[in-house]
């Protein structure tokens, strides 16, 4: 596609150093805050050592802040042309999964690329937004109206979820679906039509029940009565239960938790970081948490709101969410009030793609924010 369809409002050709100037540097703040905060309780969980997780999620995150001011300076023209191109690569992605993914936790959703174990489907989270923001960019409100144009997208999103259900991931598929459902909302696609897809999954309750691993059955059924096996399926979210009342208000203290360092807690460096952050800092260090986290999904909501094209404008909300998804299952999760599934929480639980992954998300909503004076038109052409 040609670089002359495309025409900014002002300023159209921005140098290196206007860009750097431009950079949400308050945003960027938050973002290295929030990461400190997974530093302390990764050394924590490891009795105060840096290894095995601390120092490997620093030097991580170093590479996710390179990636992440990367990502920003690139004129979001150059995302908006390649959207669809970077969609089929997380797909082949995906599809490579089913034949040389290694298993890991009784799921094959890795492909161990030998320095990094990549997760295909945590890219997808990204890569899905961008082809839908792509498509329903090019889409009038008039036009969203009709069924058939909604066709491709639904497809988008459905090959995806199909395939990262397989692996099995039920949590990621959901988030897959979910997020995709905010950037059908906010393209203008009518409440009704949610509705009536929510009816039609209801309905289907029943029959997918009969097509889930007994894991997940275990899951769902632990989820309604915790107790009803609690040396069992139910461990997991007793212990955390029992952190989390343990920490009071004020907490234990930095590295005074019993519940993660005597190892009941399970997965206390991934999944079930906040309750061990809870136990140690209580309710005061969780909410201070949660504001934090708070202040991230305002500036992404703000930033969508600034862009003047939709592309952009779609981008920052899908991604915003997907953030928000991330937080709020994760915690919902832990505190017993959602099923457990392995979601883990932004920049704190410990990862590579994952936080990689966020990182590149942070790195789009910024380039978003940079270049929200740009026009692209509807169809690809130029506006005058």
């Amino acid at each position: 596609m040609p670089a002359d369809i495309f025409l900014s409002n002002r300023n159209p050709e921005m140098t290196l150093r206007q860009k750097i100037w431009q950079l949400n540097w308050g945003l960027v703040f938050l973002l290295c805050v929030i990461a400190g905060v997974g530093f302390a309780m990764l050394y924590s969980a490891a009795n105060g050592s840096m290894s095995p997780w601390a120092s490997r999620q620093l030097i991580r995150f170093g590479l996710g802040i390179v990636i992440m001011f990367t990502v920003a300076l690139i004129d979001v023209r150059f995302w908006f042309r390649y959207a669809y191109l970077i969609y089929l690569g997380s797909l082949a992605l995906l599809c490579a999964v089913e034949f040389m993914g290694t298993i890991g936790m009784g799921a094959q959703r890795w492909i161990d690329l030998g320095f990094i174990r990549l997760q295909p489907s945590e890219i997808m989270k990204v890569s899905l937004i961008l082809a839908l923001a792509r498509y329903f960019h090019g889409i009038s409100t008039e036009d969203i109206g009709r069924p058939t144009l909604l066709l491709l997208p639904l497809a988008l999103v459905l090959a995806p979820a199909a395939l990262v259900l397989r692996q099995p991931d039920l949590g990621t598929s959901g988030m897959l679906l979910l997020a995709a459902s905010a950037v059908f909302l906010c393209a203008g696609v009518r409440w009704w039509k949610f509705a009536l897809v929510a009816v039609a999954g209801l309905a289907a309750v029943p029959i997918a029940w009969q097509f889930l691993h007994a894991y997940q059955k275990a899951r769902v059924m632990t989820f309604l009565n915790p107790e009803n096996d609690p040396l069992g399926a139910g461990y997991h979210a007793l212990q955390a239960m029992i952190a989390f009342g343990s920490g009071s208000v004020t907490g234990k203290g930095f590295m005074q938790g019993t519940q993660s360092h005597l190892n009941f807690l399970p997965e206390k460096q991934t999944d079930f970081i906040f309750t061990m952050l809870a136990e140690e800092f209580g309710l005061v260090g969780s909410l201070g948490l949660l504001a934090l986290y708070f202040l991230v999904l305002a500036y992404g909501f703000a930033i969508a709101f600034r862009a003047r094209n939709q592309f952009a404008r779609l981008l920052a909300i899908g991604l915003t969410t997907n953030l928000f998804l991330y937080v709020f299952i994760n915690m919902a999760m832990v505190m017993g009030v959602f099923p457990v599934v392995g979601v883990p929480l932004p920049l704190v639980s410990y990862g590579g793609t994952a936080l990689l992954t966020v990182m590149i998300a942070m790195g789009l909503i910024i380039s978003c924010y940079i270049h929200r004076d740009i026009r692209i038109s509807r169809r690809g052409t130029a506006e005058v």
